[in-house]
């Protein structure tokens, strides 16, 4: 399970990020494939699949798959480092060592082939749309630049919705870290998440 975590109030830091252009790229093939209500491209025979690269090869792999004009989504977060001093921006995988591929078996194994990939983890037919509309909250959470935090183990909370906002319809679990309050919204299959801080009036029961 992937969560995620993100402040609706639009901080310095995403105002920051936004006057100079530096949200996350999107690692996405094709640029609308979260867009739609059933992917581009979908069939009985063109599947998500998760996909376990080899250590750091999260991007290359997704240039080479949108070179050959595969569907795919590289959740891609920006991440604040300082260096003799200096703070350095760098955008990196929000799930270090996994891809969402949308593929037949023949694409499967065309990125089998790129010899970046571990191996590939099947989703099974019962969560093909939840993975989606994960991805899709995962999407929105990124574009609205909010500052996120990788969660690596989700906690049991409650459920909630976004009633207001950017971020209005969004699901995920709530939770209180250091007098603030966190919504996580879950990626299921991966058992991962991030969050961001936002404000408890914005959200209700589900």
């Amino acid at each position: 399970m992937v969560s995620i975590s993100t402040s609706l109030k639009p901080t310095g830091s995403r105002c920051a990020l936004r006057s100079q252009g530096r949200l996350p790229p999107a690692a996405c093939f094709p640029e609308n494939l979260l867009e739609d209500n059933k992917p581009l491209g979908m069939t009985d025979l063109c599947r998500w699949r998760v996909v376990y690269t080899k250590s750091r090869q999260e991007k290359a792999l997704a240039a080479d798959l949108a070179a050959k004009r595969i569907s795919h989504y590289l959740p891609i977060i920006p991440r604040e480092t300082f260096s003799r001093g200096r703070r350095l921006l760098s955008f990196v995988p929000a799930f270090p060592g996994y891809l969402f591929l949308l593929s037949d078996l023949e694409q499967r194994l065309v990125a089998l082939e790129t010899n970046r990939v571990v191996r590939t983890l099947e989703v099974a037919d019962a969560c093909q749309a939840q993975l989606f509309d994960d991805l899709k909250q995962l999407s929105r959470l990124i574009a609205d630049g909010a500052p996120m935090t990788v969660e690596e183990r989700i906690l049991a909370g409650q459920r909630v919705r976004v009633k207001r906002g950017s971020l209005a319809g969004c699901e995920g679990i709530v939770t209180s870290r250091r007098g603030g309050t966190r919504l996580i919204v879950v990626v299921n299959c991966l058992q991962q998440g991030v969050s961001v801080e936002i404000d408890d009036f914005m959200l209700e029961p589900i």
